[in-house]
């Protein structure tokens, strides 16, 4: 448990490097705002399909070892991001930063199906999911100082030379499964399965386990509400230090310690999502989806259309943090896992993955145009419209969430 959440809380920091040093690159003119969300997409992109592509490839491999070398192979991108101010060759190493960054989900997720029994993983998955708080909030408040004194690159070396002793510390610590280590399958162990689907304890191979998670129409339909509610997730982790210094007049530094509040409520978000799934619903996922999902709307209207007041945008900041991250817990991959064949989790993580990071990066191409195209200029200075990125990523999470919501009676298999 502590090797996938700390290595893949700490890997975040590698993955979101760009969204603070956004404002340098656009006031050192080195990229345009419509650049930079061409290179942002190009990372959701690569991530979207690598989720896909690993996820599935994830269930054939060590865990171990396939974690391990997409933390140090970020790492080294980030590095190489550092040296670059030509846009199409940062374009392509973001995109590339995207690949491997989507090696550390699945490897997680196939380690948690191994170690954890179904009714305990929602437990589990909920403080595991948690770690993406904890890397965001590296990012946004730690990154954002190191950016502030030593300048736009440093944001991303300091993240890459962190990543390279993070994936030393992985392969050290993590272990694949029960069994790899000469023990029973934890769920002959704890004596606890939900449906034999006939499928997961069969003599079927891999890939043909892997097969029917194509065809269950609940995966469908998670996988929609999921990329609905990463665009909302990406449009504020992506804009949201850009949004605050340019409308709301905060320093690098004080934006960055909002999304920082935003991200340490997450981590309380996730673990209480688990807990709540597993204790008060019977490990049924849609309820506590539609609690949280109502949560993360509410604070949405009032980070964008509450009282302009420094504790109440605290305090909605952590109410987002808290709904969303209990949505990226469930919608993004839990449920998925749940609704799947046991032997089948990376490629379930997968399939629910493109979409999400589809629609994220599609967020990102839209924000750009969203923004970039609702420029003027004051006293020789340009100022940034968001009205219409604000409607976007509200509407997406509303509509997620009513998604979501069909699958109020759907069944769940080990």
């Amino acid at each position: 448990m502590l090797a996938i959440t700390l290595g893949y809380g700490f890997l975040y920091t590698c993955r979101l490097a760009l969204s603070v040093v956004k404002k340098p690159l656009i006031d050192n003119g080195i990229f345009t705002v419509e650049e930079l969300g061409m290179i942002g997409a190009a990372m959701l992109y690569g991530y979207a399909f690598g989720k896909l592509i690993n996820g599935v490839l994830a269930d054939h491999v060590s865990p171990r070892l396939f974690f391990a070398i997409g933390i140090l192979m970020s790492a080294l991108v980030n590095i190489s991001m550092s040296f670059s101010t030509v846009v199409w060759i940062s374009i392509g190493l973001w995109g590339l930063n995207g690949w491997f960054q989507s090696f550390g989900a699945p490897a997680s997720v196939i380690s948690l199906t191994n170690w954890f029994g179904p009714h305990e993983r929602g437990r589990y998955y909920g403080i595991w999911s948690a770690s993406h708080a904890v890397g965001e909030g590296l990012t946004f408040y730690v990154t954002a100082a190191i950016v502030a004194a030593w300048g736009w690159r440093a944001g991303f070396i300091a993240p890459g030379i962190f990543c390279i002793a993070v994936a030393a510390a992985v392969y050290a610590s993590m272990r694949n499964s029960p069994t790899s280590l000469g023990l029973p399958r934890i769920q002959e162990w704890l004596d606890d399965s939900w449906e034999d689907d006939g499928i997961s304890q069969s003599s079927a191979s891999t890939w043909k386990v892997q097969k029917t998670v194509f065809l269950i129409p609940a995966m469908w339909i998670v996988a929609v509400s999921s990329a609905l509610m990463y665009v909302t997730r990406y449009g504020i982790n992506s804009w949201g230090v850009l949004y605050l210094q340019e409308i709301r007049g905060y320093t690098l530094l004080e934006a960055g310690l909002f999304l920082s509040i935003n991200t340490i409520a997450g981590i309380a978000g996730s673990v209480a999502f688990g807990f709540i799934s597993d204790k008060f619903f019977d490990a049924r996922r849609p309820p506590a989806n539609f609690l949280f999902a109502l949560v993360e709307v509410i604070a949405l209207l009032l980070i964008f259309f509450g009282p302009k007041s420094v504790p109440l945008l605290a305090f909605a900041f952590a109410l987002y943090g808290a709904g969303l991250s209990g949505l990226i817990a469930s919608v993004g991959g839990l449920f998925a896992v749940d609704i799947s064949p046991g032997r089948a989790a990376g490629a379930a993580l997968g399939f629910v993955g493109i979409f999400s990071y589809v629609g994220a990066a599609m967020q990102e191409n839209a924000s750009a145009y969203l923004i970039g195209s609702a420029v003027t200029v004051v006293d020789g200075v340009k100022v940034y419209d968001f009205d219409n990125a604000i409607l976007f990523w509200i509407g997406s999470s509303v509509l997620s969430m009513l998604l979501a919501a069909t699958l109020w009676n759907t069944k769940v298999r080990d």
